[in-house]
């Protein structure tokens, strides 16, 4: 099973080269990969006992239940061939649908092999969170299929109706997959099923799973998003909307039948809201005028009669609805191409457009009508055979009281009825006559379909009547799924062709017979019914509900993120401040044990960093305010050394130097003071605010602290860095090791730190590296108005790129300095990447000690020092460093370990000894990179870019008041003139 998905999963990605090289013949080889898993489903078809099912598992996330289970048993058998045999005949069908020149096609071979790929992994998913994976996956897939048109406004509306719908869904049924899962002690669809636990929570968990399915098989009231989707290619209406998705609810509801379908809850929402369904679905679809539309409200009508029988529970009803899910997909997808190939040769969907076309195309009339007879029910199909079967079961059922069942088996009736109507309805507008001797406008100017156009809705049509004919034999295919379900005292009936004389046989004439009458009827109940505005429309109530959302959402935002500094933090504060003390003080609290200081140094620390804290909220001067808060991170760097952790005093002392130099930076563009502002009423309110939040954090803090029972982590913590992450610095080992995947989530914070701020910078596009001194001569040659280029270089320089800056701003002691100090640096930073992983440092320490080498090379030399001090874009370093990351953390998944797993060799070198290696090195190289181009990233933005972007105002001011002055003088003179004269 797993290699079949594997199979199809690199199909997927390749299936773009393909339809890029071959052309829309690409879709053959395309189709060869479901082929192939329809030939492995065939051939290891489930054996009749469900305990002998085929299961196989790899270990995903075991910490969190999430291994990939499958299980192959007869109802995943039974969907798998829906899914890669239809998958298979639409993807021959797009070969000749779509020709070469449209655009997307060969992304859409790749998607629609994705979609069966996610289809198969969720009917063989034992595991209930995997298969919400690719529940999932098939609603993102949905979304980019049926937007296939994208630049058509009713493509993207309907993609986003069904993504929103179906995701709403899904959300709910993750829910209730957690719920399950934890009451139930497992998340193994086939253990819960096997010993299903009971109570209200339960039946909650259930009814939001019900919820998941609901909204994917488009029952009441989550039916309107099917329709809409018919704006997505005629393949995906016939795969996606036929056979294949909207059967994933129909899937799920079967799954969990046989031991939930006993409860209230479930009865109420899948038979109840399946016969509205039906009922309400086969009505809308007479009055609809788009071949397509009236299949898609057949195909709510016929989903909602599919949850009805796999829902109530009952083994004969339950094979009845296993024929039917099978017998819809055959005539469902063939009717579906066939409209696809009106459209594609006539150019319209439209049944008042469409005449006399049967005479035109006897061949795709005949495959139509051989569809169409499953669908209505007419005999030999298999479409007859299910409802038969149907009306029997349903009307002997134990799993209701007889009137219960009886008035179920009434409305089933009627809903076959209208069935039968809409089907006749559908034929009659595709290939009718109406009333005309010749074809109409639209059927005279067609051009007839290529011959291997007729190929898979024809093999479709023809399997739907092959199967209705051998039915006694199907059945013995779906009994072992039926088996699983309570048969309330009544033997598994077998299915055929006939049963002899009685009830079903009289439905069903009733059904053939009260069907063409009210085809017959229609266009008097299209006068005096279909003319009246419906006084519920789901798509108006979505549409409504969008606009209350948005609504919403606006007063919220206007209310709470006006655009104000103050008022955006005031509301976060208040947010901080007020849930965690009210959870705190709502529940019960430990008796507060309080250590003051454990020496007068750190309360000579911790008063310095109030006094600065006080001293950045008095000050007015933005650098002294900087200054000054500088000073609190550098107390916290005192206090963690104090407090015995080198490693991160080394790493916030590094960090509060290079903040203080980005600081001052931005500091160059802004005044000195901020503009004085008359509001001063709300002074007090802030400052309450934040003292507030400062007594709300030590609080929290104190309780946190004296609510500990057990022995503290940290005691055993240096000893299990040694033992698990081979390395003495405790700090280094639970960022490259133990917690890695929380380095790997900040770095990647980091890098989107460092896009944002060049984005806000640059902002129409992103430029390369710094300018390097051998850049001077073109600048000056394009003559962009910087002061500094048009300095002729000094021949004494202690920098290479200082030459070229204004003697004006040259420091001759510091430019000596950073001479003598920046390789030391260097060497420092790689010593800290090195030793890390046993003595303070590692990647984060070194990278910032290399940032801070690359700040004093730009303080010293300027922007052209910059760019010869590492001439190399950001950007390709924040890129390596992630790749290096990413790699290192999945190359251990190759080897059969966990992602980020880390590896530990010892060698003898001779002179130098034993020398222990710790794999977890390369990741630490990662980290170090992109600290090092987040670095030169900042400098790049903030400080080369803005003195180009300051030089260039300068001159053009100084150019502006030159011209001023040249003006004013010649208006003078002009003046003076004329009073002379």
């Amino acid at each position: 099973m797993i290699t079949v998905l594997a199979a199809l999963a690199v199909c997927a990605l390749v299936a773009p080269a393909v339809i890029h090289w071959t052309g829309t013949r690409g879709f053959y080889v395309l189709a060869l990969a479901p082929l192939g898993g329809l030939i492995w489903v065939v051939l290891n078809w489930p054996p009749t006992d469900a305990a002998a099912a085929r299961v196989e598992t790899v270990s995903w996330v075991p910490s969190l239940q999430m291994d990939i289970v499958t299980r192959f048993d007869t109802l995943t058998a039974i969907l798998s061939v829906l899914i890669l045999g239809v998958g298979a005949l639409v993807l021959c069908y797009c070969a000749h649908y779509f020709d070469d020149a449209r655009p997307r096609v060969a992304v859409f071979g790749g998607e629609m092999v994705a979609f069966a790929a996610a289809m198969f992994g969720l009917v063989i998913s034992d595991n209930m969170l995997v298969l919400y994976v690719f529940w999932e996956l098939t609603t993102v897939l949905s979304f980019m299929l049926v937007g296939f048109y994208g630049v058509r406004a009713t493509a993207r509306r309907s993609a986003t109706q069904a993504l929103l719908v179906t995701t709403f869904g899904g959300l709910a049924m993750l829910v209730g997959i957690i719920m399950l899962g934890e009451r139930s002690g497992t998340y193994l669809l086939s253990e819960i099923i096997s010993a299903p636990p009971t109570g209200v929570y339960v039946d909650i968990a259930v009814v939001l799973l019900l919820i998941g399915a609901l909204t994917k098989s488009a029952i009441v009231p989550f039916h309107f998003w099917l329709p809409g989707a018919m704006a997505a290619p005629t393949p995906v209406s016939a795969y996606l909307h036929a056979a294949a998705m909207v059967k994933a609810g129909i899937y799920l509801i079967a799954r969990l039948a046989p031991a939930f379908s006993v409860t209230i809850s479930w009865q109420i929402a899948v038979v109840g809201l399946g016969l509205v369904t039906m009922v309400l679905g086969g009505w809308r679809s007479l009055r609809e005028l788009d071949l397509k539309l009236i299949l898609a409200f057949g195909t709510v009508s016929q989903l909602g009669f599919m949850a009805v029988l796999v829902g109530i529970g009952d083994a004969n009803v339950a094979m009845a609805g296993i024929a039917m899910l099978v017998a819809h997909a055959l005539f469902k997808a063939s009717l579906f191409m066939v409209v696809g190939i009106i459209d594609h040769s006539t150019g319209t969907r439209d049944v008042r457009k469409l005449a006399r076309l049967g005479h035109r195309l006897p061949g795709l009339a005949i495959t139509a009508a051989v569809a169409g007879a499953s669908m209505a029910g007419i005999p030999i199909t298999l479409g007859f055979v299910g409802k038969e079967t149907a009306f029997a079961s349903v009307w002997e059922t134990g799993a209701f009281v007889p009137w219960q069942a009886h008035a179920v088996d009434i409305v089933l009736l009627v809903g076959s009825i209208i069935t039968c109507a809409y089907t006749l309805r559908f034929l009659w507008g595709a290939f009718g006559r109406k009333v005309r001797n010749t074809p109409s406008p639209a059927v005279a100017k067609m051009h007839p379909p290529t011959w291997p156009f007729y190929f898979s809705p024809v093999a479709l049509a023809v399997a739907g009547v092959a199967a209705g004919v051998f039915s006694p034999q199907l059945g013995d295919l779906f009994e072992p799924y039926a088996e699983t379900l309570d048969g309330y005292g009544h033997e598994l009936e077998h299915l055929a062709l006939w049963h002899g004389f009685g009830l079903p046989v009289v439905f069903s004439i009733i059904v053939i017979v009260g069907g063409a009458l009210l085809f017959l009827g229609v266009r008097r109940v299209r006068d005096r019914v279909f003319g009246f505005r419906p006084l519920v429309n789901a798509d108006r109530i979505y549409d409504a509900t969008l606009r209350g959302a948005d609504t919403l959402s606006l007063l919220l935002t206007r209310n709470t993120q006006r655009g104000s500094l103050p008022v955006t933090q005031g509301v976060i504060l208040c947010t901080a401040i007020l849930l965690p003390t009210a959870v705190l003080f709502a529940g019960a609290r430990d008796r507060l044990t309080i250590d003051y200081t454990a020496t007068a140094v750190q309360l000579v620390i911790g008063g310095c960093i109030v006094a600065a804290s006080l001293s950045a909220v008095l000050l007015r001067n933005r650098l002294a305010a900087t200054l000054v808060v500088g000073i609190t991170g550098y107390g916290c760097a005192m206090l963690f050394a104090l407090y015995g952790a080198p490693d991160l005093a080394l790493t916030q002392f590094l960090v509060e130097t290079l903040t203080l130099v980005i600081f001052v930076l931005v500091l160059r563009k802004l005044p000195a003071e901020p503009e004085k502002r008359h509001a001063t009423g709300f002074k007090p309110l802030r400052a309450l605010i934040g003292l507030a939040f400062g007594a709300m954090l030590v609080l929290i803090g104190l309780f946190a602290a004296s609510a500990r029972s057990t022995e503290p982590l940290h005691v055993d913590l240096p000893e299990a860095a040694y033992d698990y992450g081979h390395g003495a610095n405790a700090v280094n080992v639970l960022l490259v090791d133990i917690r890695a995947w929380d380095t790997l989530g900040e770095v990647s914070v980091l890098i989107a730190a460092a896009t944002g701020v060049a984005s806000m910078v640059f902002r129409n596009r992103r430029f390369g590296a710094a300018p390097r001194v051998a850049d001077a001569a073109r600048l000056q040659a394009g003559d962009n108005g910087d002061d500094d280029d048009h300095v002729p270089p000094d021949r004494t320089t202690w920098l290479l790129g200082s030459g070229l800056r204004d003697p004006r701003h040259r420091s001759m002691v510091l430019e000596a300095t950073t001479r003598l100090l920046f390789p030391t640096m260097v060497v420092l930073s790689i010593y800290f990447f090195y030793a890390g992983h046993n003595a303070p440092g590692g990647g984060f320490a070194g990278g910032l000690t290399m940032g801070l080498a690359l700040v004093l090379r730009y303080l010293a030399g300027g922007r052209y020092e910059l760019g010869e001090a590492l001439p190399i874009e950001p950007g390709r370093i924040l890129g390596a460093g992630l790749a290096v990351s990413a790699t290192t953390a999945i190359v251990s998944m190759f080897l059969g370990a966990p992602a980020l797993s880390s590896a530990v060799f010892e060698v003898t070198v001779p002179v130098l000894g034993d020398i222990k290696f710790v794999t977890a090195l390369f990741f630490d190289l990662g980290i170090y990179l992109i600290v090092v181009g987040l670095v030169l990233d900042v400098l790049r933005s903030l400080g080369a870019r803005l003195d180009v972007e300051t030089t260039i105002a300068r001159t053009a001011a100084r150019i502006g008041g030159s011209a001023n002055d040249t003006t004013t003088g010649d208006t003078a003179n002009a003046t003076g003139g004329q009073v002379s004269r």
